[in-house]
């Protein structure tokens, strides 16, 4: 397959620091990132504060690419709360590569090299 690509499979999840939570971040609460989908695990309720989405979105498409080893985007993992004052911590983890094709995320053709 000559349109084919590789993307990590990302969970973000809300962990608790101690102090307190203004963005109805729920503590647990957690989903996966395949390809260009939001998927919620099974089972549980479907639901992530509309905030802490918001915090982590800009950081999605960077942590499913590869990255250099000594590049800030490897190695720090954890995104704040969009308010300082809130406790809600938000750690992008990086799980396994996907095999994707060009095709089914593009209206544009590749070039012919």
């Amino acid at each position: 397959h000559e349109d084919e690509f590789e993307l990590y499979d990302v969970r973000v999840e809300v962990h608790d620091t101690g102090k307190p939570f203004v963005s109805h971040a729920r503590v647990g609460d957690i989903f996966d990132v395949i390809g260009g989908r939001i998927v919620f695990p099974p089972g549980r309720e479907a639901s992530f504060s509309m905030y802490a989405m918001m915090a982590v979105l800009p950081f999605l498409p960077a942590k499913q690419r590869e990255t250099h080893p000594n590049d800030w985007m490897s190695t720090d993992t954890d995104i704040a709360s969009l308010d300082p004052a809130c406790g809600a911590r938000f750690p992008i983890t990086r799980l396994g590569k996907r095999k994707l094709r060009h095709a089914d995320y593009s209206a544009v053709p590749l070039r012919k090299k």
